[in-house]
C-alpha cells in the first residue's frame, strides 16, 4: 500500500536448506551426465543429484563437434533406438595446409590415424548433452539447472561432503536485494566434479589437496566455433576439413575445423594454443581472418551465420593430469584434463571417465564406505582403452612449441610412421615445464599485428558475435571477474604486455579506458562475458579470477 515501507531484504548470512544424495555430481556436460546415467543403471536405488549452472542442460557445452561413438556405445549401447541425436556419420576427411592464398591438401595415405574419422559424427554437443539428460532424469536422476555450485563444503576431517549453490538476489555492492534467496547445500556421500576445463572449483581442489604435484604444467587452447547455415549447393553433409599453417606462424599453435553437419548447417572454428608468445595476437582475429582464406571461404559463400561461441580447451597430456580423486570426490571429463588433442576430441574421454567415477563410486557405496578416496577410479583409467589412447598422443601438443615445422614432422613420425612399423606409442616422452600464463613476451619484443576490419559478410566484430552466443547476465549482480590487484591490469598488464586482456579475450570483456584526467583504466565488461575462462588461464600476473554469476546466466549453446 502507498505509504507502506518495503521490508528490509534478508540478510546474506544464516542457515541454508540442506538435501542429502548419494552422489553429487557438478556440472551437467558429457562426464556429468554419463556419471549420473551409469550410478542409475548399477543401483536405481541410489540418490543422484546433477547440478548445472547453464540455464538448461547444454546450455554452457560448446565443442566442435566429430564425435567417436566408443563410449556412448558403452554406455548406452542401445543408443540409436533410443534417438540419440548422432544424425550424421563423418562421409569424407580432408587435411589441408594453408598458405596465405593456396591450400595444400594432404593425400589420404599420408593423413595419420589421429585425423581419420570414419565411424565418428559430426554433432551439436549441446543437443547431445540435452538429451543425455532426459535420459538421465527417466532414470530418477535430479538435475538442477540454472543453480551454479560456488562453494565446496568439507567435514571436520577436510573430507568434501558436497557443494552449496550461491546466493541468488544480490546486488553489485553485495548487499541482498528484495528476491534475494539463499544458496543451497547439496551433500553427497560422494562428489563427482565435472565443471569442464578450468573449474571454479576444481581449481581450488587442485590447491587443496595438491593434486597436481609432480605432473606436467597444464596446457590449454581457446577453441572459437561459429554455426552457419548454407544454400543446398554448399552443402556436403559429413564432410570433414582441418587444417594447419595460415594464419598462425611459426611458433604458435593452432589450426582450423570445418563439419558439415545435416540439415544445410556447417560448425566451423579455429583453435589457438594459449601458450602463444605474441601479446598482439588476437585468438578472435585470427579465426575471422582464417575464414577468408580461398578454401575456407567457398563453403561460407552465400551462406548465413547463425551462432557463436568460445571455450578454453584442456591440451589433454597425460602428464599434466591432476590425481583425480581425494577425500570424498573426483575429477572427470575435462575438469581433470582428459581430451585427446590429436584426435581434436575430448566427448568419448569425458564419457568414459565419468562411467569409470561412477562405478568406483557404485563399489565404495555397496561396501558401505563413504567420504574416501576412490582409488578404484584411477586404476580402472590405467586399465582402460582411454589410457592407451591418450598415452600414444602424449607428445603432439608438445612437439609443437618447438615450432611448427618439428611438430608437423613429428606428429607424422609419432602418429602414422610409428603405427606403420607396428609401433603403438612413442618410446619416448616430452615434459612441460612452463603454464601458458608464463609464455607472454613483452610487448616490445613483438611486432604487433595489424588485423582487416570485418567485412560483415564472411568475417564479424565482437559485438555481433556475442549477440549470436544469446549471452544474459542480471545486471545488478557482483562482477564475476575478479582481480586480485585492481592495480595489476594498468602498471603491469598495459605498460609490459600492451594489455592482452582486450585482445585474448572473444568477447571484448575488457577494455582499457581513460578517464577524465587522461589516466588509463581498466573496464571490465562483465555481461559480455561468455564463460570461455581464457582471462583465468592466460592473464600473465594471474590477476583475474572468474568465478560463477547466478545460476542460468551466461551463453545458451544448446543448438550449437
Amino acid at each position: 500500500m502507498t505509504g507502506v515501507p518495503a521490508p528490509p531484504p534478508p540478510p546474506l548470512s544464516g542457515p541454508r536448506e540442506s538435501m542429502d544424495y548419494d552422489v553429487v555430481i557438478v556440472g551437467g556436460g558429457p562426464a556429468g551426465m554419463a556419471a549420473a546415467i551409469r550410478i542409475k543403471q548399477i543401483d536405481a536405488g541410489l540418490s543422484v543429484a546433477v547440478l548445472e549452472k547453464g540455464s538448461e542442460p547444454g546450455a554452457h557445452t560448446l565443442s566442435g563437434a566429430v564425435m567417436d561413438p566408443r563410449a556412448i556405445d558403452e554406455l548406452l549401447p542401445d543408443w540409436r533406438a533410443l534417438g540419440a541425436p548422432l544424425n550424421q556419420p563423418v562421409t569424407r576427411d580432408e587435411f589441408l595446409f594453408l598458405g596465405k592464398q593456396r591450400a595444400m591438401r594432404t593425400p589420404g595415405f599420408l593423413v595419420p590415424q589421429c585425423f581419420r574419422n570414419e565411424g565418428n559424427y559430426v554433432v551439436r554437443l549441446g543437443l547431445l548433452v540435452k538429451w543425455l539428460a532426459a535420459h538421465a532424469e527417466s532414470l530418477g536422476v535430479e538435475i538442477f539447472a540454472g543453480f551454479a555450485a560456488t562453494e565446496i563444503l568439507y567435514d571436520p576431517q577436510g573430507r568434501v561432503v558436497g557443494v552449496a549453490t550461491g546466493n541468488v538476489g544480490v546486488d553489485r555492492n553485495g548487499e541482498p536485494t528484495a528476491p534475494f534467496q539463499p544458496g543451497v547445500e547439496l551433500r553427497g556421500k560422494y562428489t563427482i566434479f565435472a565443471e569442464g576445463a578450468r573449474g571454479q572449483l576444481g581449481r581450488q581442489l587442485i590447491a587443496r589437496f595438491g593434486l597436481d604435484a609432480g605432473r606436467d604444467a597444464a596446457s590449454y587452447a581457446i577453441g572459437l566455433k561459429e554455426l552457419w547455415e548454407v544454400g543446398p549447393s554448399r552443402a556436403e553433409p559429413g564432410l570433414v576439413v582441418h587444417t594447419a599453417g595460415w594464419p598462425m606462424d611459426r611458433e604458435t599453435f593452432g589450426g582450423g575445423f570445418l563439419y558439415h553437419l545435416d540439415g544445410h548447417q556447417l560448425a566451423l572454428g579455429f583453435v589457438v594454443g594459449l601458450d602463444y608468445r605474441n601479446p598482439w595476437l588476437s585468438p578472435f582475429e585470427e579465426f575471422q581472418r582464417w575464414k577468408t582464406h580461398p578454401a575456407i571461404r567457398r563453403h561460407l559463400d552465400g551462406g548465413t551465420r547463425i551462432g557463436y561461441g568460445a571455450r578454453a580447451i584442456n591440451n589433454g597430456l597425460p602428464q599434466s593430469l591432476p590425481r583425480t580423486v581425494f577425500p570424498g570426490g573426483a575429477l572427470v571429463g575435462c575438469e581433470a584434463g582428459y581430451l585427446n588433442a590429436a584426435r581434436i576430441k575430448g566427448s568419448h574421454a569425458a564419457i568414459k571417465t565419468g562411467m569409470l567415477a561412477a562405478e568406483a563410486a557404485c563399489a565404495a557405496l555397496h561396501a558401505g564406505r563413504s567420504g574416501d578416496e576412490l582409488v578404484d577410479y584411477p586404476r580402472a583409467f590405467e586399465g582402460s582403452w582411454l589410457h592407451t589412447e591418450l598415452h600414444r598422443s602424449r607428445n603432439f601438443k608438445l612437439w609443437f612449441k618447438k615450432g611448427s615445422l618439428a611438430g608437423t614432422l613429428m606428429t607424422g613420425v609419432e602418429q602414422w610412421l610409428m603405427p606403420k612399423l607396428g609401433i603403438a606409442a612413442p618410446l619416448w616422452t616430452l615434459h612441460n615445464t612452463r603454464p601458458d600464463h608464463a609464455s607472454l613476451r613483452p610487448a616490445s619484443q613483438c611486432e604487433p599485428i595489424a588485423y582487416p576490419k570485418p567485412d560483415g559478410v564472411r568475417s564479424f566484430d565482437r559485438p555481433s558475435s556475442v549477440y549470436l552466443s544469446n549471452t544474459h547476465h542480471a545486471e545488478d549482480q557482483p562482477v564475476h571477474l575478479t582481480l586480485r590487484d585492481a592495480a595489476v591490469p594498468v602498471d603491469v598488464n598495459l605498460r609490459v604486455y600492451a594489455g592482452p586482456e582486450s585482445r585474448y579475450c572473444p568477447a571484448g570483456v575488457y577494455e582499457f579506458l581513460q578517464n577524465d584526467k587522461g589516466e588509463d583504466r581498466l573496464q571490465i565488461n562483465a555481461q559480455n562475458c561468455i564463460h570461455c575462462k581464457t582471462c583465468d588461464i592466460k592473464d600473465p600476473t594471474q590477476n583475474i579470477v572468474w568465478i560463477a554469476p547466478e545460476g542460468g546466466d551466461g551463453p545458451t549453446y544448446a543448438s550449437m
